[in-house]
């Protein structure tokens, strides 16, 4: 299993509407960083779902449940997409000051390369990241 985390406003499409839909295509992501995370998806992996914009805080978990297909909204045929589905709301959302305090998650993408909204995660920081979630802040 791999572990990664996708990025998303809530005003655009938060976690809760990953919930009501069941299933989502993650499509429309224009970046080749972001694409090859994309690419390296299988189904079943973990996702975690964190809420951009004012938030900034990790949400919910979901899985992969289709591995890389080419993205329905790219016209040009270079771009891809995969569908997720929801798995658990997280106890507590993590913060993304929570994440920068925790000295084990210094090399995260999420804070080194802020503006990706795809990234791979290892099994440790995720599940620190999962584990931040069980105390309230």
């Amino acid at each position: 299993m791999n572990y990664f985390l996708v990025k998303s406003e809530p005003a655009v499409y938060p976690y809760q509407q990953l919930v009501r839909d069941k299933i989502t295509t993650w499509d429309g992501v224009r970046n080749y960083t972001a694409r090859k995370h994309l690419n390296a998806m299988n189904k079943g992996d973990a996702v975690l779902f964190f809420h951009s914009a004012d938030e900034k805080a990790v949400i919910g978990i979901a899985l992969v449940s289709k591995s890389a297909f080419p993205d329905p909204t790219d016209k040009e045929g270079k771009w891809t997409a995969v569908n997720l589905i929801p798995f658990k709301l997280l106890n507590n959302p993590v913060t993304l000051a929570q994440i920068k305090n925790e000295k084990k998650l210094a090399d995260i993408g999420l804070i080194r390369i802020g503006r990706l909204s795809v990234m791979p995660l290892t099994k440790n920081e995720f599940d620190i990241i999962v584990g931040l979630s069980l105390h309230r802040t």
